[in-house]
């Protein structure tokens, strides 16, 4: 039997629906594409110097010096790294920073994760105006020379822990921490611990920090990387070599390869094989200082969103 004045649609091609789609979609679509363009230009440029770097330590200084090294490689040679790991200075401030990134992370987390707690418990007395003698400092401070004579009168100068001290804490670090805690411990958690019988020691170390993964990994690398990148404080309060971090050492390389205006044309020959000296050592000296590093942030890089996020938020 017929059915009559009913009406029957012809089944649609599979194509029809993605042209609709695509129709329907096109505007998100080149918003993609250009916004994943300028972020992977943006990506380049960013990388690039580092790149730049990797390459031309394993290069011929001379062929870096003129320029003729750009994407690849030129005149492959690993005697600049052998040079790094035969010189005993860059050793010794190889050592000295790794001491100075160990011990100063240590201290800055001992000194912040406990006041960043304490600032965001409720029940502390006398909060609000410990906070704002925190924020203060953050818009006003002595100064590098009455920095310095604190540093001198307490017997720091050109000593290990003139590197330590003087950075012992971070007040934004602090305030990050404070608003992680706030945010995340709950107060019934405290109440019910206390109606157990806890103490405050005991839940801030058994209960706190477990629940604080996130912000310690980041605290960690925040404080890691600003003690290895420093070398402002060596620049002041050392003057021992043997103390020296490896920035400085670095530092000296680049001093040594700016050109003197008044050398003569009988030293300039003697300049030039300098430059290639240095040359050879810089580019290698900056891959392995920053290996370290590199190697911390992939460990912490899974908790760092998440961290510096919670922590972000105002309470």
């Amino acid at each position: 039997m017929e059915m009559v004045g009913m009406r029957v649609d012809k089944p649609k091609k599979p194509n029809d629906y993605n042209k609709r789609r695509f129709r329907l979609f096109g505007s998100d679509l080149s918003f993609d594409i250009i916004n994943t363009f300028f972020l992977i230009l943006i990506f380049a440029v960013v990388t690039y110097p580092l790149y730049y770097i990797i390459i031309a330590s394993f290069s011929a200084p001379e062929l870096v010096l003129n320029g003729q090294v750009t994407i690849f490689p030129r005149g492959f040679q690993l005697g600049s790294y052998e040079r790094v790991f035969n010189n005993p200075d860059v050793l010794r401030g190889y050592w000295n920073t790794i001491q100075y990134t160990t011990v100063g992370t240590i201290v800055n987390m001992l000194v912040t994760i406990p006041a960043a707690y304490a600032m965001s418990r409720s029940d502390l007395k006398g909060r609000g105006i410990f906070m704002l003698f925190f924020a203060f400092t953050m818009f006003f401070g002595g100064g590098m020379i009455p920095t310095f004579l604190v540093v001198q009168r307490l017997g720091l100068l050109d000593t290990f822990w003139a590197m330590i001290f003087p950075g012992a804490m971070s007040v934004w670090n602090l305030i990050i921490c404070r608003n992680f805690f706030q945010n995340n411990i709950p107060k019934e958690l405290l109440e019910c611990s206390q109606m157990d019988g806890c103490t405050n020691r005991r839940f801030f170390m058994q209960i706190v920090l477990p629940l604080s993964k996130a912000i310690l990994a980041v605290m960690v690398l925040f404080y890691a990387v600003g003690h290895w990148n420093s070398f402002f404080n060596a620049l002041i309060y050392l003057r021992d070599d043997a103390r020296m971090p490896l920035q400085m050492v670095l530092r000296r390389l680049l001093v040594l390869a700016q050109p003197d205006p008044n050398l003569g044309a009988e030293m300039m020959e003697d300049w030039v094989r300098m430059l290639m000296e240095v040359e050879m050592l810089k580019y290698a000296l900056v891959v392995v200082a920053s290996v370290p590093i590199l190697i911390l942030y992939p460990i912490v890089q899974k908790h760092f969103a998440q961290g510096v996020m919670i922590g972000s938020i105002k309470g």
